[in-house]
């Protein structure tokens, strides 16, 4: 599963004649932007930043008026359940097009080992197509609202109102438009992240080197006694009873082994 076959790279190139692969192939724009044209007569144009995904024996040609640079893997047996061609973009953080950039290295470096990385960069890049894929339905405003959510819920100066208010869309209809598509407002995505990322902090094992505050402040929250009331509505008790209870299940784990300091 998501077995990375192939990595190559195009230079400035201005056409690819048509042609077919045996396996997945998928193809993230570095540079420039273009068109996929399929023998079938569909196009999926593309600009920097964009994946294009075309499926095992599907015959199509690349062409650009300006150039485009991309890198491209071939894949076996993806993870996904598309069978159709489609295009993703990425994310503001440009995850993957750094995912497939450290595929580029590591399939054409001379390294030991290196199917185990790229093993590892195989599952990350269909991980990723999978959650981008998966937002596509998402309109401009709400995804780069979600974005600005993602970047900065770990932030106890994020003022979510204030970004919102400040997006060219009248506040009401924003919020209303994020509820619709996402299903639950913008302070509520903002809260489940947060909520996340504490639980995540109370069940390491390295938990009790925090304080209730630490993790508060880690979590986006200035207030700890704030904090935790969140944490208790969403979860249904306090973040002290919750680390010692995940703690407890920790201990009792057959699997673990106790290391002499």
């Amino acid at each position: 599963m998501n077995t990375i076959l192939f990595v190559g790279e195009h230079p400035r190139t201005f056409d690819v004649r048509r042609h077919t692969h045996e396996h997945w192939e998928l193809v993230y724009c570095t540079s420039g932007q273009g068109a996929f044209k399929f023998e079938n007569g569909s196009v999926i144009h593309y600009q920097a930043g964009d994946v294009v995904a075309i499926p095992p024996r599907q015959v199509h040609a690349n062409s650009s008026e300006e150039g485009f640079t991309n890198i491209y893997v071939t894949m076996a047996d993806p993870s996904f359940s598309y069978k159709t061609c489609f295009r993703i973009s990425d994310d503001d953080e440009g995850n993957m097009k750094m995912a497939f950039m450290q595929a580029r290295y590591f399939y054409m470096g001379d390294f030991k080992n290196a199917e185990l990385v790229l093993s590892a960069l195989g599952d990350l890049i269909v991980g990723y197509m999978i959650v981008f894929h998966s937002n596509e339905g998402l309109s401009e405003p709400v995804e780069k609202l979600c974005a600005s959510i993602r970047r900065n819920y770990c932030r106890s100066d994020y003022a979510l109102d204030e970004v919102i208010r400040g997006m060219p869309f009248h506040y009401d209809y924003l919020r209303k438009l994020f509820k619709k598509e996402v299903g639950i407002s913008p302070l509520e995505y903002l809260t489940k992240l947060r909520m996340k990322n504490a639980e995540t902090l109370l069940t390491t094992m390295w938990a009790n080197a925090y304080s209730i505050s630490e993790i508060a402040h880690m979590c986006g929250f200035e207030d700890a006694l704030y904090f935790s009331r969140v944490f208790k509505k969403y979860y249904g008790c306090s973040p002290t009873s919750y680390s010692k209870k995940r703690n407890t299940i920790y201990q009792q784990d057959p699997s673990r082994i106790e290391l002499e300091e």
